[in-house]
């Protein structure tokens, strides 16, 4: 059998492309199905075509998700891999589409609302990845604001059938969804400017497609002001105030995000051990920055430094730029194989005020290039270049930028679905946390205020880790931290101490981790899972640390289960 690649080749069109197999077709017809059945998919991929249309969000589209899932496992029974490609594929998407089936069968995949990742935030985002230069991209966009009201009222099902079902998020997510669909739908909301701020790369719209596309964005409006309407009278009432979703319901999820079932009372453990130390070293770090000092004041004095500080979201936009390009220039060919369609990645300020920074891949064809988001709070317009430094490579590259866009380009080797479809929180996160401390490993966190910037998102990722585990099981506070069992109450208080962002970002977060169970901790379980499998095969001789990365780049975003059996076989 041949094995996913193991040398230094680098990543263009002289590596042969190996045959297609019987288990690549089943992978292929399934991702045409799922472009099929969801339109905005085909929209991130830069396929043409459906352009103007929204999945069906109801309890029926639903089930047409399911459905193709298990005629895909059908189809794939007796199927023999003719590769160690094959292999995995076989591996992943038996995992990956179980687990799909697994989340249908609890019937919480109806009741999907949080203030982050829902459908609430989907239907409204995918305008954020839709071209606008000419006027057929207009044309677009008119029409999908159209079907806005189609793809809300489906979604609308979906939450009434699961609340008939007892399945309702809790007040805290009900509540911010409301207060985030209202400010969609307000006049001078996301449709509103997206409808006053139109014009092409040659000028205004004609009078006929701005009155279409004004009337499109009325439509979403109104829509989004139903929405809100329906989850203030019907769910609200109805949505439970207790946040904790419960060891059942919190191992699926957690076994979604990692691709891995874990021992949760272990990581719990882990969790607080990891935060004890990170901790140290980061006072450990203070004392380089001025000797004596506590790691707050270490932290106080690199916010005073005006080297340091950035005003206003262009300069942050100009900043993120210029670093991002910096560490492309500087890895590619050196540690990483980057081919030149890959160097070029986009450094945004975000169309939302909601909070929150991160990453969209490239198209398909790399038409549209991969993206990097930054939602910036209300009332934010300074930012320190120390605390974000690390963000940008967690982002960008060696982060998620070098990682989707790599599996994005492999077309000579990987299959459609391995491409472009399968992507695994813990994988994805983890390596991206990975990629922080590897660029320290590599030297480019040298300055002490980048490595505590470090040393502060990695000490919030393991904090995460305890509060997210903690108040969803309910767990016993550690003693350095208080007493008694998890709250969220007691959790925000213990946030606020060990996750170095602003206030906005903070209820940001918190709302998020309680929404979106098992989903934060997987960016630092991930990112131990993989330091666990380099340590493996460091041990083995020959080892070689790019030519690691390379096969480990080459097989895309799988379970973590499946690229621990990829990479140890």
């Amino acid at each position: 059998m041949t094995t996913e690649p193991t040398d230094n080749t680098a990543a263009d069109n002289t590596v042969p492309a190996r045959p297609h197999t019987a288990i690549d077709a089943v992978a292929d017809a399934f991702t045409d199905t799922l472009i099929r059945l969801d339109p905005s998919f085909a929209t991130e991929l830069g396929i043409p075509g459906h352009e103007a249309e929204y999945r069906d969000f109801s309890p029926a589209g639903h089930e047409e998700f399911a459905a193709a899932a298990r005629e895909t496992l059908a189809a794939l029974e007796g199927l023999e891999p003719a590769d160690d490609v094959d292999a995995v594929t076989l591996d992943a998407m038996r995992e990956r589409l179980g687990l799909q089936l697994e989340l249908h069968a609890s019937g919480w995949d109806l009741a999907e609302l949080n203030n982050i990742e829902s459908p609430a935030q989907q239907i409204r985002s995918i305008f954020d990845l839709m071209p606008t230069a000419t006027a057929g991209d207009w044309e677009h966009i008119a029409g999908r604001a159209h079907n806005i009201t189609g793809a809300i009222d489906g979604y609308i099902k979906s939450l009434r059938t699961a609340k008939e079902d007892g399945r309702v998020s809790a007040v805290r997510q009900v509540a911010i969804v409301i207060e985030q669909t209202t400010k969609y739908a307000a006049a001078d909301g996301f449709f509103a400017k997206l409808a006053a701020g139109a014009k092409t790369a040659e000028g205004p719209l004609s009078p006929e497609l701005q009155a279409r596309l004004d009337a499109g964005a009325a439509d979403a409006r109104v829509a989004y002001s139903r929405l809100a309407g329906f989850l203030e009278s019907e769910l609200l009432p109805v949505a439970p105030e207790k946040d904790a979703v419960g060891r059942e319901r919190y191992a699926l999820a957690s076994r979604v995000f990692l691709g891995a079932a874990v021992d949760l009372a272990e990581t719990y453990a882990w969790g607080v051990q990891e935060l004890d130390r990170l901790i140290a070293e980061q006072e450990r770090v203070a004392e380089e920055i001025r000797p004596g000092a506590t790691i707050e004041e270490a932290k106080e004095i690199l916010d005073n430094d005006s080297a340091r500080q950035l005003k206003g979201t262009e300069a942050l936009r100009v900043w993120m730029q210029e670093l991002s390009d910096k560490a492309v220039a500087d890895l590619a060919g050196v540690h990483f194989d980057i081919p030149d369609v890959m160097k070029t990645l986009e450094c945004k300020i975000a169309p939302t005020d909601e909070g929150g920074i991160y990453y969209t891949g490239p198209s398909d064809d790399f038409s549209r290039p991969g993206r990097m988001w930054w939602s910036v709070p209300p009332g934010e317009d300074t930012f320190t270049t120390w605390a974000e430094t690390t963000t940008v490579y967690h982002e960008g590259v060696p982060g998620h930028h070098l990682q989707v866009a790599t599996a994005t380009y492999r077309r000579e080797l990987l299959n459609k679905w391995r491409r472009n479809v399968c992507w695994t929180s813990g994988h994805g996160e983890g390596w991206a946390l990975y990629a922080e401390k590897l660029m320290q490993e590599l030297g480019y966190l040298r300055d002490p205020g980048d490595h505590m910037g470090m040393l502060d998102m990695q000490r919030m990722r393991a904090a995460r880790v305890v509060f997210d585990i903690g108040v969803h099981l309910e767990l016993e506070v550690p003693e350095r931290w208080g007493s008694g069992t998890w709250t969220p109450d007691k959790g925000y208080g213990f946030l606020k101490q060990n996750l170095a962002i602003s206030e906005g970002q903070l209820k940001f977060e918190f709302t998020r981790y309680l929404g979106w169970p098992g989903q934060a901790p997987s960016y630092k379980v991930g990112q131990r899972l993989w330091e666990q499998i380099r340590a493996e095969l460091e041990s083995r001789p020959g080892f070689e640390l790019k030519a690691f990365h390379t096969r480990a780049l080459n097989i895309g975003s799988v379970g973590l289960d499946t690229l621990k059996r990829a990479l140890l076989a």
